[in-house]
């Protein structure tokens, strides 16, 4: 079927935001006298958000203040660094603005905080993007459907004009959660086999098969 709206996860699926969230965390982590962790880590421990990414970072048994320090440090380091070395996928770009002129509305829905997801988007895709929406106080994040809702809502479209694309287990169950369609993306941060156990059914490997699979 013709989709009416795209939405997108963002890290993982649009950009490469890994080495500034790794180095971030190891900055938190170092200022704060613990182990730093290998990017393989952090890969493993991105995508419930950035509490979840510090808490998966730290030893077990970090008391809860500790942990909150970390997290304050990592914010406010990656809020300066947050663009050194993130970019968009190959063939992002124009694969979104093959969607737009074929008349899809595109949006993005992440984990990230608001305030980050709003300045990566209008850094690297000024006016792709019909609607934006990350973390944010009192609404609950992916998997929970609130800001996929949220965004179809402000769209003006229904769950089965929708798809959902990401590139992890919890994009999987944000699209079911939502009941919008589902395509995942091969070239994020987790493996093929990842995604089929989480349940994907549509998988690409290339810019170039995603759009076809959203214009389909």
């Amino acid at each position: 079927m013709t989709y009416k709206a795209a939405i997108f996860d963002l890290d993982g699926t649009l950009l490469n935001t890994i080495e500034d969230l790794h180095a971030s965390v190891n900055y938190a982590l170092r200022t704060n006298g613990f182990p730093e962790v290998t990017i393989e880590e952090t890969t493993s421990n991105v995508g419930n958000g950035v509490r979840q990414l510090v808490h998966r970072s730290l030893p077990m048994g970090t008391p809860e203040d500790a942990q909150e320090q970390v997290l304050l440090t990592f914010k406010a380091h990656y809020s300066r660094n947050f663009c050194q070395k993130t970019a968009p996928y190959e063939g992002v770009t124009q694969m979104l603005h093959a969607i737009s002129a074929a008349g899809m509305y595109r949006a993005v829905v992440s984990n990230k905080p608001d305030a980050a997801v709003q300045s990566l988007v209008a850094e690297f895709f000024p006016g792709l993007f019909n609607a934006v929406a990350g973390e944010r106080d009192g609404v609950r994040r992916k998997p929970a459907p609130d800001t996929v809702n949220e965004v179809m809502s402000a769209l003006g479209v229904t769950p089965d004009e929708c798809v959902y694309v990401g590139d992890s287990e919890v994009d999987v169950e944000t699209a079911a959660n939502a009941k919008t369609a589902c395509v995942c993306v091969s070239w994020g941060y987790r493996s093929v086999t990842a995604l089929k156990d989480a349940g994907a059914k549509v998988i690409v490997g290339t810019t170039g098969e995603l759009a076809d699979a959203l214009l389909d």
